[in-house]
């Protein structure tokens, strides 16, 4: 589906529920919000699944529109999922439309509409909710804001463009809430947050004259910062600032043999073919995947395959 196929599809359907991917970021429930909250506009049904995994620190946005347990949807949408793998926990539905920004989504959807190109899925949901009602209100801006700026770490990601720009001064000139937001998003942390960027840092390994930069994340180390899910938003940026660093690998361990794996690197290296390797995805230089093995053993590989990647 190109935009207009999707806008299309949108004014033509209801009763929609609307998913977000599993450890769902920023970009993901920011775009979940905007698009209920647009359908709401339209005079459609709509609701957001719960996601058991939200965090706290965006509740208080994305409760008010979360689906009551004998909701029967006719119009499944999911956003910000490339495949069926980062489907949120006891979701097992058919997925209607995919609303997308992954190049390498795997097309589960019956419909795709999917822009490689957007540094995030709210600059695709911008267009598309422009489409909808033809502009925005105060608190679609906040949502797509809050997407925008989150994928883009606040716009000093490499994955910024300047379309990724000129949506986020369209979004604030539409009443987004910069000052507030940035505040909220990036300015302000848990103590148990702090603890655990710590001993992330203290434990942070280099590797080829210190162009990867792996840092780990353990179960031990989260008990013992008192940390939660609620402290572990973007923690795959932190490897990454190491002057000298071209690839960084973030490696959180999930469970005794088992590890969430974020790769980023510059654009001369492809994260999402490493990632591949092990079933997962995402974009050129921001990809991640799961890895069925120890902290230290998962290192072991992770690097390997980078090194060999890289030549």
């Amino acid at each position: 589906m190109n935009i207009n196929d999707c806008i299309d599809y949108l004014k033509a359907h209801d009763g929609y529920l609307i998913v977000t991917h599993i450890r769902p970021d920023g970009d993901t429930l920011g775009c979940a919000a905007a698009l209920c909250h647009t359908l709401r506009r339209m005079g459609k049904t709509a609701y957001i699944l719960k996601n058991p995994e939200l965090m706290r620190s965006y509740e208080a946005w994305i409760a008010p529109f979360h689906a009551p347990e004998d909701f029967a949807a006719e119009t499944v949408v999911a956003v910000d999922m490339a495949a069926e793998s980062v489907f949120p926990i006891g979701f097992d539905r058919h997925v209607d439309l995919c609303i997308d920004h992954h190049s390498t989504n795997s097309g589960y959807a019956d419909h795709v509409c999917c822009e490689p190109e957007d540094a995030a899925c709210g600059e695709l949901v911008l267009k598309l909710v422009k489409g909808l009602v033809g502009g925005l209100d105060r608190e679609t801006a906040d949502y797509l804001y809050i997407a925008v700026s989150t994928d883009t770490g606040c716009f000093v990601y490499a994955n910024t463009t300047a379309d990724t720009h000129r949506a986020a001064a369209e979004l604030i000139e539409a009443g987004a809430d910069m000052k507030s937001l940035n505040v909220k998003l990036f300015r302000t942390f848990s103590y148990s947050r702090v603890l655990l960027e710590s001993m992330i840092y203290g434990g942070l390994r280099r590797y080829h004259n210190g162009e990867i930069n792996v840092a780990t994340v353990t179960l031990d180390m989260m008990e013992r910062a008192g940390a939660t899910e609620d402290d572990c938003d973007d923690l795959a940026s932190l490897a990454g600032r190491v002057e000298g660093n071209r690839v960084s690998c973030t490696i959180r361990q999930m469970g005794p043999s088992e590890c969430k794996i974020s790769l980023r690197s510059g654009e001369f290296f492809d994260s999402a073919a490493v990632c591949a390797l092990h079933g997962g995805g995402g974009h050129r230089m921001a990809a991640g995947c799961t890895v069925l093995e120890t902290p230290e053993r998962a290192r072991e590989i992770l690097v390997r395959e980078i090194e060999e990647a890289m030549g």
